[in-house]
């Protein structure tokens, strides 16, 4: 029983490392994307952001599989956790998309209408 204890412990050490050193490299990314750190030296807006979804994805994945123990669970369950939550990002990115093409509409229109006031 205390070989199981000091396993466990020492799983979680570790999956607490991972975490921290993982979010530090959040903050250093972040902080020199900004140019808070190196004067004048600003990274480009899509790796920064990239990364950063990246290494948040990464501390979701360990924190579920994890400290829920999710990586213990039967195929069926993973599946039934990650398809809904692939379903939602996918739709997040859709919900995006499409309200940015009705924000171009919009735009279109409002021009249209400043010319036919014109006319």
């Amino acid at each position: 029983m205390a070989h199981e204890y000091t396993a466990a412990k020492k799983i979680a050490t570790k999956t607490i490392i991972i975490l921290a050193v993982v979010t530090v490299l959040e903050v250093m990314l972040a902080l020199t994307g900004k140019g808070y750190i190196i004067e004048g030296w600003h990274m480009t807006p899509w790796i920064m952001h990239i990364s950063m979804i990246a290494m948040s994805a990464y501390k979701a994945y360990l924190i579920v599989f994890e400290f829920m123990h999710m990586k213990y669970e039967a195929k069926g369950l993973k599946l039934s956790v990650i398809l809904p939550t692939a379903l939602l990002i996918w739709a997040v990115i859709a919900f995006l998309y499409e309200g940015n093409a009705w924000k171009g509409n919009r735009d279109t229109v409002k021009e249209l209408s400043k010319i036919e006031a014109v006319e």
